[in-house]
């Protein structure tokens, strides 16, 4: 199926994709699919089928989650962009059918390979932030799930050794490697400009996307 009327936004951590998805939708009277849509059909996962996915919804402590070496936390991280791909397909290929006149709004972890087989090259926007803003960055979100991680860490008997091991979990996944993969992909990106703010980001999304409201 080809998604014409979707627009994906994709990239690294602290790029500000969410917040892009949002206003979009909102501006466009659109649909957002924002970060982690696919949680919608979690509870009916098979764990055989998606066991990565499944991890965390089957996990009894998650001590284990923080405890896992950080080769670990990587592979279970692009297990999941992957099996997250055939659910966020799933999903889009029903809000088509459902509203075929909307424009949806894609915070995606569709892999590039796929999306430039799926849409248009200029629905795809790659939004880029300093490869070290996450792990330096990581917890200082007020959001529960990564303050409940971080109370996770502290109430390991070396809370420090567990932090150190959580944040090269972290560096793996957010790599300089990954980063120039994204960066020369070939599909059109926005790095992330403080001094621009989200207004301004915005107008810049819109132009790459060819938007006009």
């Amino acid at each position: 199926m080809n998604f014409k009327n979707a627009y994906f936004i994709t990239g690294n951590a602290y790029a500000g994709k969410s917040t892009m998805v949002k206003l979009l939708a909102q501006k466009y009277d659109g649909i957002a699919c924002e970060e982690n849509y696919h949680d919608s059909l979690l509870e009916g996962l098979d764990a055989k089928e998606f066991p990565c996915l499944t991890y965390t919804r089957d996990l009894q402590d998650w001590h284990d989650f923080i405890r896992r070496s950080p080769q670990e936390y990587k592979n279970w991280i692009d297990g999941a962009a992957r099996e997250c791909e055939i659910l966020e397909l799933q999903i889009l290929e029903d809000l088509v059918k459902t509203s075929p006149d909307k424009k949806i709004f894609v915070d995606t972890n569709i892999s590039l390979e796929t999306l430039g087989q799926i849409t248009m090259h200029n629905h795809v926007l790659i939004m880029l932030a300093d490869p070290q803003i996450s792990v330096r960055r990581f917890f200082e979100r007020p959001d529960k799930e990564k303050q409940f991680l971080y109370q996770l860490i502290m109430e390991e008997p070396d809370p420090e050794a567990a932090l150190e091991n959580y944040r090269k979990g972290l560096e793996l996944i957010n790599s300089q490697e990954n980063y120039d993969r994204l960066l020369n992909s070939g599909f059109n990106v926005i790095l992330r400009d403080e001094q621009l703010g989200v207004d301004g980001t915005l107008k810049v999304v819109e132009e790459k996307f060819g938007l006009k409201s």
